[in-house]
């Protein structure tokens, strides 16, 4: 059974009972009151000291970020003052640099203006000299036409060597002094060229040849009227007479373009060859000849090979014909001396034998002489009654 608890509210003073799970609960009731009571006091204090803290910290930080502040604010004037110099530098750098530039860009525009003054007056000087080149070349074309046209067909031919033998004997003497230029009339071969040009150098070495041939309209035939029509008979003649270069000087064609605007290289057809009008005729033997000129020292060198080649090649000669004379020599001595060795040999063995005739007839000599020695006449008496009476009676 459950004892009662008496219990007096403290508010109105009346008295009454409860069990004890009551009271329990009542006690329990208040326990968690004043717990929370407690805990509530404690989280004041606690929250009193957390703003003290708080408040004090923030004091602190207050302080410390006007420090900081402060610092940061010195440092700031600092980069601003090194910012005003670098500006300052750079608006000095800017204009020493914009100084330059513009130096730079008035020299540059100074040469620019000066190169395009300059490429003005080369092209000016370069479209005079093609214009009087292209005036030479027409006058020249004109002339020639104009002097064809009063020449017969015959003519043609002829004179357009003539013009050439003549425009080379213009500048002979004081352009190919060593030179020779002149007609090949070496047709062994069954066919010759016009012209067989060669010059040499001071010591006589030969340096370049070129065979010429001269075709105009005249030389037309009904298979034969361009200019490459001919050639392969030039090549064919400039190998025959051991020359370098070719070279077709023609009127052939005359409104070909491509023979009239210079020297015509038809090195891909037929080697060092070329075709050019009457008036490229000089330019184009002065090109191939300076050009040659730098090989003369290799050919010089070459000949000089050539010739110690020449003198060994005489010297052997002249060594085998000596080798060869004194072997035929020395033949006909060794045979006479073996002729002579059997000669003595045999004189020897004729003498050996007359030697031994000579002992045999000394031996027998020598015989002869005891015999005769030997004899007496009584001996030669003794079986000759006569003859032994007819010494007696001498005696």
């Amino acid at each position: 059974m459950n004892s009662l608890n008496e219990i007096i509210c403290p508010k109105c003073k009346t008295a009454f009972k409860i069990d004890e799970a009551g009271y329990a609960d009542i006690l329990s009731q208040v326990h968690n009151a004043e717990f929370e009571a407690e805990i509530e006091k404690q989280l004041k204090a606690v929250d009193k000291a957390n703003q003290a803290e708080i408040k004090l910290a923030a004091a602190n930080a207050e302080k410390k970020a006007e420090a900081e502040a402060q610092k940061l604010a010195i440092e700031i004037e600092k980069l601003k003052n090194e910012v005003k110099n670098a500006e300052t530098a750079k608006d000095l750098a800017l204009t020493k640099a914009t100084a330059e530039l513009q130096k730079v860009n008035d020299k540059l525009s100074a040469d620019l203006a000066m190169a395009e003054i300059q490429k003005k007056l080369e092209a000016k000087n370069l479209k005079e000299k093609y214009d009087d080149q292209l005036k030479f070349r027409d006058e020249e074309i004109v002339l020639l036409k104009d002097f064809k046209a009063k020449q017969s067909t015959k003519m043609v031919g002829e004179s357009l060597e003539q013009h050439c033998e003549h425009e080379f004997n213009s500048i002979r003497a004081a352009a190919f002094p060593n030179a020779y230029f002149e007609k090949d009339n070496d047709a062994k071969t069954g066919s010759k060229g016009d012209y067989i040009f060669k010059d040499f150098s001071t010591d006589n070495v030969e340096f370049i040849s070129i065979m010429f041939e001269m075709k105009n309209e005249s030389d037309t035939t009904a298979t034969k009227k361009k200019n490459e029509d001919f050639l392969k008979e030039l090549d064919k003649d400039r190998n025959e007479k051991g020359c370098e270069y070719a070279v077709l000087v023609s009127l052939l064609e005359a409104d070909n373009d491509y023979y009239n605007n210079g020297i015509v290289d038809v090195s891909y057809k037929y080697p060092k060859m070329y075709v050019v009008r009457p008036q490229f005729f000089l330019p184009l033997i002065t090109l191939l000849r300076n050009a040659a000129q730098k090989t003369i020292e290799i050919k010089n060198e070459l000949a000089v090979i050539k010739e110690q080649n020449i003198d060994v090649a005489n010297f052997e000669a002249d060594l085998v014909k000596f080798q060869d004379g004194f072997k035929v020599n020395y033949e006909r001595a060794s045979k006479n001396f073996q002729e002579a060795i059997k000669r003595i040999d045999d004189s020897i063995s004729d003498l050996e034998k007359v030697k031994d005739a000579l002992l045999t007839t000394d031996r027998n000599l020598r015989l002869a002489n005891d015999k005769a020695q030997d004899v007496s006449i009584k001996k030669l008496t003794r079986n000759n009654p006569t003859m032994k009476k007819k010494f007696d009676e001498l005696s």
